[in-house]
């Protein structure tokens, strides 16, 4: 098989939850325990991390990979969407899975995928976990796909979990009130395995404390612990933390290689689980962590979070798409200094679009399009119901055209931001 073939296979014979929506979804983990089952266990062969949470799961999955691999680990790394490749979803040491080794996988194993019929993410958890025994990984960070508890990477035994927080979102599969989603997040609390929240909040915490304290699990909120009371931007396209603990200046200088104000949240979720990971004694030196945080994305390859695309005008991209991160989102278009907005703006057919279109600024030029996938919202749907809150624009056939329109309409003082939705965002990097 070509590796082209081997896309065709996987996209069109096994139900993807990113691109048809809660058709693909499966509330329950038998066929992880039978692909588990047939691959004899694989992600018992090393060490793993499990993240799990409504925002920032992608960066603080990367920035821990960052610091694991400058600590000299061979770190398997599982996320998931992708946003240009298919690969992009399983690394070692940020390199991509071989072309080959998704071919062989696939060949050597198709008759069995066809048997079982497994939704594409089940799937592509198995092939994860097997390319990590195979190469001998070190640790692998795992991150949710969605929900926690009957999500297909919650077979793992990890040394320590990570939620970093709770939103609503996927309501239709994980429950219409923050308490309900929580507990679904929750639920990949282990037994005796320490877990980090990263963000304490009245309606979760007695949740998070209640199912942590029948696991016999050491639980942790780590904004409760670490505070970056002071954070500039670097003349290199950097931020600068200083970083306090208990009150007393911890790290001071931190740099980070990721823009958008919300890191500062992922940053100090990231330094407790690497708390706890050095008393579990992983052998991470203070020199391991600043250059691990300071080079993020050379390390990972990681994309799209507040990532400038061009100058002159300004052309950022964000895959902040639900509640919670539209809001910080806005937050860094305001600070952000600007003559003109111009927002390129496309969003998938189950998101509440009345809990997030109030959240968009007004004083801007919209440029409506829809996604490239089954999922996509229909451009006209977002355009009328955009303008019902005052939201003004056009719609157009593609992202890429409403990128090129607003391209022609700014001067060089303008900003142009490209968001909605991951699927946005891919189209454009």
């Amino acid at each position: 098989m070509l590796y082209k073939e081997v896309l065709e296979f996987l996209f069109s014979q096994l139900p993807m939850y990113q691109r048809t929506g809660k058709v693909a979804y499966k509330a329950n983990l038998d066929n992880t325990h039978q692909l588990d089952d047939y691959f004899e266990h694989p992600h018992t062969s090393y060490k793993t991390i499990h993240i799990a949470g409504t925002n920032g799961k992608g960066s603080v999955s990367h920035a821990l990979s960052s610091i694991l691999q400058e600590a000299g680990y061979s770190v398997g790394l599982y996320t998931s969407p992708h946003l240009k490749d298919f690969r992009e979803r399983i690394k070692i040491n940020g390199i991509c899975i071989p072309e080959k080794e998704v071919i062989d996988f696939i060949e050597k194993h198709q008759s069995f995928i066809q048997q079982l019929k497994p939704s594409f993410f089940e799937m592509t958890v198995a092939m994860a976990f097997q390319y990590f025994k195979k190469k001998m990984v070190d640790v692998a960070i795992i991150e949710v796909g969605l929900g926690g508890r009957l999500d297909s990477t919650n077979i793992i035994n990890p040394e320590c979990s990570v939620i970093t927080n709770i939103g609503l979102d996927h309501v239709a599969l994980l429950g219409d009130t923050i308490e309900k989603i929580a507990r679904e997040k929750g639920g990949i609390i282990k037994p005796e395995t320490p877990v980090i929240i990263g963000e304490s909040n009245s309606l979760t915490e007695s949740i998070f404390t209640e199912i942590a304290h029948e696991n016999n699990a050491p639980i942790y909120f780590s904004d409760k612990d670490y505070s970056i009371p002071v954070a500039m931007n670097g003349i290199d396209g950097t931020q600068i933390f200083q970083v306090y603990k208990d009150k007393h200046l911890h790290y001071a200088d931190l740099k980070l290689d990721l823009l958008g104000m919300y890191q500062q949240k992922n940053i100090k979720t990231v330094l407790k689980a690497i708390d706890v990971l050095m008393e579990k004694n992983f052998n991470i030196q203070t020199s391991h962590l600043y250059e691990g945080i300071g080079n993020v994305v050379k390390n990972t390859g990681l994309m799209g979070r507040w990532q400038i695309l061009d100058a002159n005008p300004a052309i950022i991209c964000d895959t902040g798409h639900n509640q919670e991160g539209v809001q910080e989102l806005v937050k860094q278009i305001a600070q952000t200094p600007y003559k003109s907005l111009h927002m390129v703006w496309g969003m998938v057919n189950d998101k509440d679009l009345n809990s997030i279109l109030p959240l968009l600024p007004k004083q801007a030029q919209y440029y409506f399009a829809k996604p490239n996938i089954p999922r996509g919202l229909d451009a006209q749907i977002l355009k009328m119901e955009a303008e019902k809150i005052g939201l003004s624009g056009e719609t157009y056939p593609s992202i890429a055209d409403a990128l090129k329109k607003a391209k022609k309409n700014s001067s060089p003082n303008d900003l142009i931001f490209i968001g909605g939705s991951t699927f946005v965002v891919a189209e454009v990097i």
